[in-house]
């Protein structure tokens, strides 16, 4: 890797040329492990590549093995140059730099991803980058011009006078003449129509920014293969947690159909192992790789995380509750009793040993989890208890019981 870029675990900060000469920064973030494929980001009108969604769909489609870039357009975030001298048109050549830069850094982005405006964009751009495979939107608009209405009260300034200031976001941008020429010069529809690439149409219903009828126009436009998924109960930037993070994995469980012969598999980590690495995007987000499977840990809001995924503790919660339910499925199993289905309720707090009275530690705090165990079936008493006391059987139960060493070094 050239020296423009400085490497942090799995997150890059990268810089790179763009379409008008200004420096552009740019994140990417790696999976662990050899990418299966390499995925381009463009974000909303006057948004930067730390938005909200970037980062969440980000880290969800690094997690299941996918490279993202994200980067700001000329004039905006990290980025150099003015933001009024730009448009619509330097946004998709800015686009094309981006995916120059991986093609010649790693491998050119099979996936192209835009959040609103910056949908608009990849669907412009996708033409240019003949690598990719696969092209995404999240609730952007079916013509770029779409973007005037945000502009609308300062249109008739900005006619007059060849540019204004508005304030979008909280945030004053200098809008000029040749910007608005340039969205309402370009039709959306052809770009969609000869996209010959497959396409997702991410939306949310509610959008109150770009009403859905954009993806209904996006999506009838598109030839096959196209589908669409609705974001229910989403706003247009994706600020939930949940919502982004559901994009990212919809997104990359998509993409992986058209990956299979263009893409390489995700390194495979010998059984029994488990690799955590920083994920860039918070303070604390984790990306946890067992086998060819991958999560997020984070921390909650209170603790200073971004709450990107569980906790540690509930990581913890989660193989105990998960160990318990196997453990009755596999006894009941032998037994051939009828039983239906387990459900595991689990609780962790730390307590005063002073207020325990089956510990043996006095002084300080102990950790106590409670584990309430719901089984269904046509089970009679005699069953019901005998699962319960199985249930304090499962092999995590009994390593959490038993001394644990962790011998702990540093590697290269």
């Amino acid at each position: 890797m050239k020296k423009d870029s400085v490497m942090a675990d799995n997150l890059s900060m990268i810089t790179f040329p763009g379409s008008q000469g200004a420096s552009l920064a740019a994140r990417l973030e790696l999976p662990l492990g050899r990418p299966r494929a390499y995925a381009l980001f463009a974000h909303c009108f006057t948004c930067s590549k730390d938005s909200l969604a970037a980062v969440r769909i980000g880290a969800a489609l690094a997690a299941r093995g996918i490279g993202t870039l994200r980067f700001d357009f000329t004039g905006l975030g990290g980025s150099g140059g003015d933001f009024a001298s730009t448009n619509f048109s330097s946004n998709v050549a800015d686009l094309v730099a981006a995916a120059d830069w991986l093609r010649e850094h790693h491998e050119a982005p099979q996936i192209l991803v835009g959040h609103s405006l910056g949908g608009a964009a990849v669907l412009a751009a996708a033409s240019r980058v003949p690598e990719a495979v696969a092209v995404a939107t999240l609730g952007a608009p079916y013509q770029p011009g779409h973007v005037r209405h945000l502009i609308e009260h300062a249109a008739p300034e900005i006619e007059a006078r060849g540019e204004a200031e508005v304030s979008l976001g909280n945030r004053k941008f200098r809008i000029r003449k040749q910007f608005l020429d340039d969205i309402a010069a370009l039709d959306g529809g052809d770009a969609i129509g000869g996209l010959r690439k497959a396409l997702l149409v991410m939306h949310s219903p509610r959008d109150e920014v770009v009403g859905v009828d954009n993806a209904a126009s996006i999506f009838m436009a598109a030839k096959h293969p196209k589908s669409f998924v609705s974001l229910d109960g989403a706003d247009h930037l994706l600020t939930k947690r949940a919502d982004a993070e559901y994009a990212g994995a919809v997104l990359a469980a998509w993409a992986s159909r058209y990956l299979d012969e263009a893409g390489r598999p995700v390194e495979d980590l010998p059984p029994g192992v488990v690799r955590v690495s920083e994920a860039g995007g918070g303070r604390y987000v984790q990306t946890i790789r067992v086998g060819r499977h991958s999560l997020i840990a984070d921390e909650p809001a209170p603790a200073g995380g971004n709450d990107a995924g569980p906790s540690p503790y509930d990581l913890l919660l989660a193989g105990l509750g998960a160990c318990t339910a196997m453990t009755l499925r596999m006894y009941a199993a032998q037994k051939h009793w009828p039983l239906d289905r387990v459900t595991v309720h689990l609780k962790h707090d730390k307590i005063h040993a002073a207020d325990c009275e089956t510990c043996e530690t006095r002084d300080g705090k102990v950790d106590r989890i409670e584990r309430a165990v719901k089984v269904e079936g046509e089970l009679d008493e005699a069953q019901r208890r005998r699962l319960l006391e199985i249930a304090n059987k499962c092999p995590v139960h009994r390593t959490l019981h038993s001394e644990i060493i962790v011998p702990t070094s540093l590697t290269d």
